[in-house]
């Protein structure tokens, strides 16, 4: 239960993104296995599973990852097309229906959080008639704390960080390869934002050399 609560709280990453100026991804942290070897993908089945349970989003979000996957000479499987009611506790239905399908990897995509950031633009002042404590500022603060005139500026800002765990697992070993984690600043809409990331983790993992360049 605190599973399921968890990826539903999660699906409202996607459902509240802001048609505002954005930052493309940037990654933060990533890891490799030591062992880890290449990838040959070409052909290969890939699934593309994007963890949140609201299905409009989660299908748009994994087609856009497994469109990126095909980019870069996998198979790209979106996961719902082989599991379309992905639920945690189907794990050995979803198992199976992966082995079946031949998918020798899986690029999984999950939103760990949504974070709000406030600033604001710094206050302008324009008349400082309190130079002084005594006789100055003391009087005037307390009698006209939002006096006109006496500062401007200080709009207010939102910005929305979006962050994104990436994990790339083999099949065939059963072993995570590589992981990162992503920050999006201001996302356009959910097809650009799996675009973005899944293209820059593409290209960090081809300069690993564990998948084909585009």
């Amino acid at each position: 239960m605190r599973y399921r609560n968890a990826l539903a709280k999660a699906a409202l990453w996607l459902l509240t993104l802001l048609a505002v100026p954005a930052c493309t991804p940037a990654l933060v942290s990533k890891w490799t296995a030591p062992d880890a070897t290449p990838f040959r993908l070409r052909g290969e089945k890939v699934a593309a599973v994007v963890m949140v349970t609201h299905q409009t989003t989660r299908r748009a979000a994994e087609d856009a990852l497994a469109r990126q996957l095909s980019l870069h000479g996998a198979q790209g499987i979106p996961m719902y097309s082989l599991v379309p009611n992905a639920e945690p506790d189907d794990e050995a239905q979803a198992r199976a229906a992966v082995e079946q399908a031949g998918v020798v990897g899986v690029v999984v995509m999950r939103p760990v959080s949504i974070d709000k950031n406030i600033s604001s633009t710094p206050l302008t002042y324009s008349d400082p008639t309190y130079t002084e404590f005594w006789g100055g500022y003391y009087p005037y603060g307390w009698d006209s704390p939002w006096a006109p005139g006496a500062m401007y500026g200080g709009e207010m800002r939102t910005d929305m960080i979006v962050v994104v765990e990436t994990l790339v697992y083999g099949l065939r070993e059963n072993k995570l390869q590589w992981a990162g984690q992503s920050t999006t600043t201001n996302p356009r809409n959910v097809d650009r934002l799996i675009k973005d990331t899944a293209k820059q983790v593409a290209n960090e993992l081809a300069r690993l050399g564990l998948m084909t360049a585009s």
